[in-house]
Order: C-alpha cells, then structure tokens, then sequence
C-alpha cells in the first residue's frame, strides 16, 4: 500500500503463448533512493495460480527507482517438460541454441513516486515480453 511518503508495487504475468497466467515465476524486488544509490534487495515472492505476485515486501521511504527481477528460465524448463508429456509425439519447441530459455529472466526497472501505485504487468512468451504500466 503507498502512502504520502512512498509508493507500492503489484505485478502479475501473462503468457502470451498460451493466453494463460504463468504460475509460480519467482520474483525479486529492489529499490534505490536516486539513480546513483546502490540497489537494496527488498527480498521477493512467486507469482500464484492466477499470475498474480500478492505479497511483493514494501518500499522504503525515499525509493526513487524500483527493479523487479522475473526468473522466467525454470518457468519455460518447466513448462516445456509439461508439454513434452502431453505431446510425446510432437516436435520439440524451437530454442535459442543454448540450454534453458531464450529469456533466462527478465529485469524491469522504473522510476517511482511517493504516494503513487505502480502496477507493472508482464506479458510473457518465449521468444519476447512487453510491460506496461497497468492500473
């Protein structure tokens, strides 16, 4: 919750390739008071069955900037495992070469003011993301 002197994060994740939530992506919160301060790590949650993250730690007075920090990797591995159960007989997904996903995480940093929301989507797929400042 923000109040006067800080403000409060939300975010949730939608795979796109799927047109469902991603369910239990772990996510890491930091914030710095000015563009030259050192990052503190708030500490972090994982998202639930609906692709929300409920129980994000609280901005400290005087954060200016905000860093969620998404591990998509054991996501996709295992997202691609679950598929490759269901589908046995069906070819492997494309990949980037290496041995994980594309995206191995996601790091989204923004800038923040005291009293204000910030609810930061994700939509997620594996070969590209997009965020947006939601409501």
């Amino acid at each position: 919750m923000s109040t006067d002197t800080t403000a409060s994060v939300s975010t949730h994740i939608l795979d796109t390739s799927i047109g469902r939530p991603a369910e239990g992506v772990a996510i890491t919160l930091a914030a710095r008071a000015g563009s030259d301060a050192d990052w503190v790590a708030l500490g972090g949650s994982a998202t639930d069955a609906d692709g929300r993250c409920k129980d994000l730690p609280a901005l400290p007075e005087g954060t200016t900037h905000v860093r969620l920090d998404f591990e998509t990797e054991a996501y996709f591995l295992s997202k691609q495992n679950q598929q490759a159960e269901a589908q046995q007989d069906a070819p492997a997904n494309r990949d980037s070469g290496a041995a994980g996903a594309f995206f191995p995480e996601v790091a989204i940093t923004f800038a923040v003011v005291p009293g204000e929301h910030y609810h930061v989507p994700l939509l997620l797929n594996p070969f590209g993301y997009s965020v947006y400042r939601g409501s």
